[in-house]
C-alpha cells in the first residue's frame, strides 16, 4: 500500500487537467520559490474503498480529492514538509475552505484534502503553501465530471 498514492498520484497526472501554464510545461507541477509543488484533483471514486479508508478519505460521485507533493528544487527532489492551507472557489464564487492531512510513507510526503463539486462544475484552488519563512502560493484550476 506504500507505493499506491504515488502510484495514483503519477499515474493521474497526465490525465483531467486543464489548467493552461500545465499544458504549456507538459506536467503538473510548478515550480515555486525553493519547491517544485506537484498536484492533482480527481474525483474520490478514482481510488479503490479499501485504499480510501485507509486514508481517511470519502468516495462519492460529488468529492474529489486535491493531491500536494512537494519536493525541494534541486537534484536531489527531496520531499518537504510544509503547513498547506487553502480554497476552492466555483465560477459562481461559492468557497470552500480545504483541511490537508499529511500523509508520510517512506521518503515520500502528500497532503491530501477533499472538496465537494458537481458535475462539470470547474474549481479554482488557491492554496498557500509554508515552511519555516518561505511562503508561496499555488493557483490552478480543474473541471470536474461525476461517473
Amino acid at each position: 500500500m506504500k507505493k499506491l498514492v504515488s502510484i495514483l498520484f503519477f499515474a493521474f497526472a497526465g490525465i483531467t487537467f486543464s489548467a493552461h501554464s500545465e499544458q504549456q510545461q507538459g506536467g503538473q507541477y510548478k515550480e515555486l520559490g525553493p519547491w517544485q509543488v506537484h498536484y492533482i484533483a480527481f474525483p474520490s471514486t478514482f481510488i479503490q474503498p479499501q485504499i480510501a479508508k485507509a486514508y481517511g478519505l470519502e468516495r462519492s460521485d460529488y468529492k474529489g480529492i486535491v493531491n500536494i507533493s512537494i519536493l525541494k528544487n534541486n537534484a536531489d527532489k527531496t520531499a518537504q514538509t510544509a503547513i498547506l492551507s487553502g480554497t476552492a472557489k466555483n465560477l459562481l464564487g461559492n468557497k470552500q475552505t480545504l483541511t490537508f492531512k499529511e500523509v508520510i510513507e517512506g521518503e515520500s510526503i502528500y497532503y491530501l484534502a477533499q472538496v465537494k463539486f458537481t458535475n462539470e462544475e470547474i474549481l479554482r484552488f488557491d492554496i498557500e503553501i509554508k515552511q519555516n519563512n518561505q511562503f508561496q502560493k499555488l493557483q490552478f484550476q480543474q473541471k470536474f465530471y461525476v461517473d
